[in-house]
């Protein structure tokens, strides 16, 4: 058969450029009329037979992107990542309005034909020569569906053109995916895949994304007038997004009027009421969906959680599974975050730090026990400067966390580490009230060994006490602590050995914020190790835990897209001791009581250790109760050595120089005392005094004879709120009365000290 007519040519070249289902019959009918015209490309009468009788089958549909949802522990919703803003839903939850504007304007025959629809195409085909430009779709809505799916499946730029490109082998192709869905599915379920796949402009893919990004609604809500303003943006979605601006509005509107117009014609509505929606305003309302962590209420939690997802093998056996699960989205991740805790960690650091100063403080919050993490909080905000300027009130650092988390290098640590020494020393035999002589100054010359057996001693540096701990005399266990007296500590870590102070800190899981090994050196003691606050507040709950040691964990169940839920558990081990961390809790109580945070305490049992670095080049402050620990470091985010924390102004607040206690430790005592206030109150467990009580410190009974005679005189280096030696001796060990009483147990403790100091296990390793 020969074609003489240029216009049924034309017709015929539409219909199989834009062939839709009619079925089987009319596709083979249609193909055999434009064979002469299609012979050129090797295309023969059986090749056209066998193209629509031997269907493949429907093209593979893989679970389509939506968002991932992490909802706070009380259940609400503070963040959301997505590749392509969706949320899949039901057909019977889509308005009835939505389903008859997309089926008018996009496939007014859908529910007539097969798959291929010759008049419709046709038609389309006049009518948008007519009007002069596109007024009605070619495709049907099923071979649209196939296009989105083989776009969405595509795994490369290159397979995603091929699904685009404008050819006779695509379109042929999709036509027999086309036929081949009809098989398979019913008319209400290609409809209802089609509304959740395709794209409707400002970043919505979906009806309901749709609905709630133009309207702020759900898909069951929509209107008359808003589901033919979202159909009428499907055919040209970039065109007639609303988000970019006026012109981009009226075009809108012109495609919401020709979708009335078509309902009308249809006799889906009638044309007075159609007549009167189309004088009315778009009234778009467009409502931020945020993806991402840099619109979220709490970013730098968002961004831990997301770090967590795709770095940690427990959500999936390889990062290019963990990658692919956030972006392909659909799941719920219940997280750790308590909103009260988070809002009280955050106006503590707000009160007392300017976003805008280039000293940055940053707080976490940990429950002991299971290593949830409750609060991550920051200074500055989450985000890029204007400009990217480097310096300004924004960051991009995770700044509560360590560099695998988004965060930094992290700070020195400071004093905080003189916990780990506390707990070696108890773990290996030291009492409460044992202690030496400690000179004015210290050089670590000698007597120092890595974990590799190797000597690290560092005779080149003097070390000296900081401000407020005294220059020099006896100290106990206790009152070196309750002090923070750095000489006396440097003294302690040689005597019970470097290598077992070094393994009780990666026992309670510290690690460097840089992931690089632990610096092994005589100062590890004076914490010289950068660290965030993530990884000591975790450390720190594990003594709150009676040595239960937690990995810190933000997810704690993840709710798959069919519903299904997947708990996450703790990762907790014994660390240390039961006995040994309640020991710790003992001393470190003091700290609050007689020590470097006298009179901050928080109205409960707590404890906790300040940290301030050689230099001021940061300062610390980690502390627990028995049902949350946390830690806040203060640095300056340009550089901690070339910057130190001495005669600064920090929100608004001159310090001369800025230690522990001074501004990270007011900071941990407002956000506690703000997240624990309708906690009940707990308590740490009474140490066993019978293996830590008493002690001998040669030079204290001295200074308690001093104080008897002399009330304040002190030997120097001695805290004016240490406890009286003797007293705190017959409270533990029973001796309550007597001078003879008091010689004879003092007696007894210079003999266990003269041999405890004689036990192998107290000498540095033999090279």
């Amino acid at each position: 058969m020969t074609l003489r007519s240029s216009e049924v040519r034309r017709g015929l070249a539409a219909c199989l450029w834009g062939l839709t289902a009619c079925g089987v019959l009319g596709g083979l009918l249609v193909a055999a009329i434009a064979l002469p015209t299609v012979g050129g490309a090797g295309i023969t009468t059986n090749t056209v037979t066998r193209l629509f009788t031997d269907l493949p089958p429907s093209p593979r549909e893989d679970p389509l992107p939506e968002r991932t949802v992490l909802l706070d522990r009380n259940g609400k919703q503070f963040a959301q990542f997505y590749t392509e803003n969706r949320k899949i839903v039901k057909l019977d939850q889509i308005a009835p309005a939505m389903r008859q504007a997309i089926v008018a304007i996009e496939d007014s025959r859908f529910y007539e034909h097969a798959g291929l629809d010759i008049k419709g195409t046709l038609r389309a085909l006049v009518t948008n020569t007519q009007a002069g430009g596109v007024r009605q779709g070619g495709s049907s809505l099923t071979q649209q569906l196939v296009k989105n799916i083989l776009v969405e499946g595509a795994e490369t730029e290159a397979e995603r053109d091929r699904a685009r490109e404008p050819s006779l082998r695509r379109k042929i192709t999709e036509l027999r995916y086309a036929l081949a869905m009809e098989n398979k599915y019913s008319k209400p379920e290609i409809l209802e895949r089609y509304l959740n796949i395709a794209y409707f402009g400002a970043g919505a893919f979906g009806v309901e994304a749709a609905a709630q990004r133009f309207f702020s609604v759900s898909a069951a809500d929509l209107t008359l007038k808003q589901a033919a303003t979202l159909a009428g943006a499907v055919r040209t979605p970039y065109a007639t997004d609303p988000s970019l601006g006026p012109q981009r509005r009226h075009r809108l509107r012109e495609r919401r009027d020709i979708v009335l117009d078509r309902m009308a014609q249809l006799g889906n509505v009638p044309a007075a009421q159609a007549k009167a929606v189309k004088r009315t305003p778009l009234d778009i309302h467009m409502r931020p969906e945020p993806g991402g962590c840099a619109g979220s209420a709490y970013p730098y939690f968002c961004l831990y959680v997301h770090k967590e997802l795709v770095n940690n093998p427990a959500f999936g056996h390889t990062r290019a599974a963990r990658e692919r699960l956030l972006a392909r989205g659909g799941i719920v991740l219940r997280t750790t975050l308590d909103p009260k805790a988070q809002r009280a960690a955050q106006r503590a650091i707000t009160s007392r730090v300017s976003a805008k100063d280039t000293e940055v403080a940053a707080e976490a919050m940990i429950e002991p026990g299971t290593g949830r993490i409750r609060a991550m909080a920051a200074s500055k905000k989450y985000g890029v400067n204007s400009g990217n300027a480097k310096n300004g009130p924004s960051t991009t650092y995770n700044l509560p966390a360590d560099m695998a988390h988004g965060g930094g290098q992290g700070f020195q640590a400071g004093s905080t580490f003189k916990a780990f020494t506390l707990a070696t020393a108890l773990g290996r035999g030291w009492r409460f009230d044992d202690g030496f002589m400690t000179p004015g100054s210290f050089v670590p010359s000698g007597g120092y060994f890595d974990c590799h057996g190797h000597r690290v001693n560092d005779p080149n540096t003097q070390i000296f006490n900081a401000s407020g701990e005294g220059s020099g005399g006896p100290h106990s266990i206790s009152t070196g602590t309750w002090k923070s007296v750095n000489i006396f500590y440097m003294m302690l870590e040689r005597r019970v050995g470097l290598c077992q102070v070094v393994k009780t800190a990666k026992a309670l899981g510290v690690v460097r914020a840089d992931g690089t090994p632990l610096r092994e050196v005589p100062t590890f003691t004076l914490g010289v190790n950068e660290m965030d606050p993530v990884t000591v507040a975790a450390a720190f709950a594990a003594f709150a835990a009676r040595g239960r040691y937690c990995r810190p964990m933000a997810i704690v169940d993840i709710v798959e897209r069919d519903g299904t839920h997947v708990p996450v558990p703790p990762s907790c081990v014994q660390a240390i001791e039961r006995d040994v961390a309640d020991a710790v809790n003992h001393v470190l109580s003091g700290v609050f009581t007689k020590g470097t945070m006298t009179g901050q305490g928080i109205g409960r049992d707590a404890a906790g250790k300040t940290g301030t670095n050689n230099g001021y080049t940061s300062a610390w402050f980690a502390g627990y109760t028995p049902d949350l620990a946390a830690a806040v470091s203060v640095g300056d985010i340009r550089g901690a050595y070339r910057y130190p924390l001495r005669d600064v102004t920090i929100g608004g607040e001159y310090y001369g120089q800025v230690q522990g206690a001074s501004l990270p430790g007011p900071i941990w005592v407002s956000s506690m005392e703000g997240a624990l206030g309708d906690v009940e109150e707990s308590s740490f467990h009474h140490p066993d005094m019978s293996r830590f009580g008493g002690g001998y410190t040669p030079g204290l009974e001295k200074e308690d004879k001093k104080r008897d005679g002399n009330g304040d005189d002190r030997a120097d280096g001695q805290d004016a709120d240490a406890p009286d030696e003797r007293r705190s001796l017959g409270a533990d060990r029973g001796y309550r009365g007597g001078r003879t009483r008091w010689k004879k147990h003092k007696h007894q403790q210079q003999q266990r000290q003269q041999q405890r100091h004689r036990q192998p296990r107290l000498r540095p390793p033999a090279r």
